[in-house]
C-alpha cells in the first residue's frame, strides 16, 4: 500500500471538521492518520504537491460501461477502471450491456473478479429481466448475494407494467434497488432526436418528451402502489422534473440522475449530423436544458452520472440514424460539470450515489479509510483526443471548453495520478 503526504491541499467535505481548509494529509496504507497545517515528510513517503490541489470524499459514477466480456475492442474492465481512476473516480456501477449480459450470479462474480486489485471499486449492476429483453425476471435475489449492487436493464425501460410492479414487491424481500430507465417506445417509435425545431429542421424523427414522461408517471404511480424504492436514471425533460418532485413532495421513495451530456449539450449540436451527439435519452431544447441545472441545484435531481458508453467506430461513425446511441464521458465530467455548477453541488452530486446504492461514505478526518478525489479547479482548457484514455473515442465532448480536472484518486491503499 502507498504512502502519502497530500501538501496544501484544500479539502471539500461539509461533513468533515476540515471542510473549506488547506491542510497537509498524511495516509498511511491507506488510512488518514493526520490532518495538520504542516507535517513533516518522514522517509518512505510519497509527496504530492499539485498547485491549486483539492480533495473531497471520493466520487462514485452510477452508470459505466465497460463492454468486457464480450465487447472488449470497445474496453476492457482493466483500461476502463484506469480511465476511472484518473478521471477521479473511486468507484463506478457497471452497467449489464456486455454479451453475454450480466443476468446471473457467474456474470456477476466475473466481472467483480476482473475488478480484483484495482484502486477503483467496481460494482456491478444485474439486469432486471433475463437478456434485459424485458419478459421474465433475472436471478435478482442470487446476482444480490453474489455482489450485485442493483438491478436495471440498460438503456431498456420495462414496457410490461405487471413486471415492473412484481420486481417493485420482490426486491423488497432483500434490500434490493431497482434502476427504471423510463420511455414508452411505442410513442419513441423510430425517433432519433428530441422532437422540436431542430429536428423538424433536419427532417429526423422525433422522440417526443412525453415517451419518457409517460414510463416516469407509471413507475411512480407502482412505487407508490407497492412502497417500493424505485431509482430513475438519466432524466432529460422538464416534466419528468415536475414529476419527481412532486413525487418526492408525496412521500414517494424515488431517487434519480441526469447525464452530463444533457446537463451542458442541446439539440443544436446536432446541426451537422454528428453521431457523437446521438445519444439516449437525446440532447434536449436549451430551455430544458436550464432546467435540468436547476433541478440538480434544487435537489430534485440526486445524482450525476457520466452515461459513459464506449462504441465502436463501426457502431458509431456512421450516418446519424444507423448509429448507435452513446458516448463516453468519464475523461470530461469533472471539467465539463465545473463550467456550470458550483464546486461543492459537483462533490454532492458526484457522491450522492453512496449513499442512494447503500455503499461506503467516508469522511474526511483522522482514522478514516482514505476514499479521496483529487482534482484542480482553476485552468481553463478544451477537450480533445489526447485527452481521451479509453479505448473507443465516442466523445460528445470533443472541442468542448472545460475547467479544472481531476487529478486523480486514493483509494483501495493505491494512489493513480494523471500524469
Amino acid at each position: 500500500m502507498t504512502s502519502v503526504i497530500l501538501k496544501q491541499t484544500k479539502i471539500i467535505d461539509p461533513s468533515s471538521p476540515f471542510h473549506q481548509q488547506i491542510m497537509d494529509v498524511k495516509i498511511e496504507k491507506g488510512t488518514i492518520t493526520q490532518i495538520e497545517k504542516q507535517i513533516a515528510t518522514p522517509a518512505g513517503f510519497e509527496v504530492i504537491a499539485i498547485e491549486n490541489l483539492h480533495i473531497s470524499q471520493g466520487w462514485m459514477d452510477s452508470s459505466v460501461s465497460f463492454g468486457e466480456p464480450g465487447y472488449e475492442d470497445r474496453e476492457t474492465i482493466e483500461n476502463g477502471l484506469h480511465v476511472a481512476a484518473k478521471s477521479g473516480f473511486t468507484a463506478v456501477m457497471l452497467q449489464p450491456n456486455s454479451n453475454p449480459v450480466i443476468d446471473n450470479q457467474s456474470q456477476i462474480r466475473f466481472v467483480i473478479d476482473k475488478a480484483k486489485a484495482h484502486a477503483t471499486t467496481l460494482y456491478p449492476i444485474g439486469a432486471l429481466t433475463k437478456g434485459s429483453e424485458g419478459h421474465e425476471l433475472a436471478e435478482l435475489y442470487d446476482m444480490q448475494n453474489a455482489g450485485a449492487i442493483a438491478f436495471g436493464d440498460y438503456k431498456k425501460a420495462l414496457q410490461n407494467a405487471n413486471l415492473q410492479k412484481i420486481a417493485l414487491q420482490y426486491v423488497q424481500d432483500f434490500q434490493g434497488s431497482l434502476l427504471a430507465f423510463c420511455q414508452d417506445s411505442s410513442i419513441k417509435g423510430i425517433g432519433i432526436a428530441n422532437e422540436g425545431v431542430m429536428s423538424t429542421r433536419l427532417g429526423m424523427k422525433g422522440i417526443p418528451a412525453l415517451a419518457e414522461e409517460l414510463h416516469v408517471a407509471r413507475n411512480l404511480f407502482l412505487a407508490s402502489y407497492t412502497g417500493g424504492k424505485i431509482h430513475i436514471p438519466t432524466i432529460s425533460t422538464q416534466g419528468s422534473i415536475q414529476l419527481i418532485k412532486e413525487a418526492k413532495a408525496k412521500g414517494i421513495k424515488v431517487t434519480c440522475s441526469v447525464a452530463i451530456t444533457n446537463l451542458l449539450l442541446t439539440d443544436e449540436k446536432l446541426a451537422g449530423f454528428d453521431s457523437r451527439y446521438k445519444v439516449l435519452p437525446p440532447l434536449r431544447e436549451e430551455a430544458t436544458r436550464a432546467a435540468l441545472v436547476a433541478a440538480v441545484l434544487d435537489g430534485t435531481i440526486d445524482c450525476i452520472t457520466s452515461d459513459h458508453n464506449p462504441l465502436d467506430i463501426e457502431h458509431k461513425k456512421l450516418e446519424f440514424d444507423l448509429a448507435h446511441d452513446g458516448s463516453i464521458g468519464l475523461e470530461s465530467a469533472f471539467g465539463a460539470l465545473n463550467t456550470i455548477l458550483p464546486l461543492e453541488v459537483i462533490v454532492e452530486k458526484l457522491t450522492a450515489s453512496k449513499l442512494i446504492f447503500n455503499t461506503k461514505k467516508s469522511e474526511i478526518n483522522t482514522n478514516s479509510a482514505a476514499d479521496l478525489s483529487l482534482f484542480v479547479t482553476d485552468n481553463d482548457w478544451v477537450f480533445d483526443k489526447e485527452h481521451i484514455i479509453s479505448k473507443s473515442k465516442n466523445s460528445a465532448f470533443l472541442g468542448q471548453k472545460m475547467k479544472g480536472k481531476a487529478v486523480g484518486i486514493y483509494n483501495n491503499g493505491q494512489l493513480i495520478l494523471n500524469a
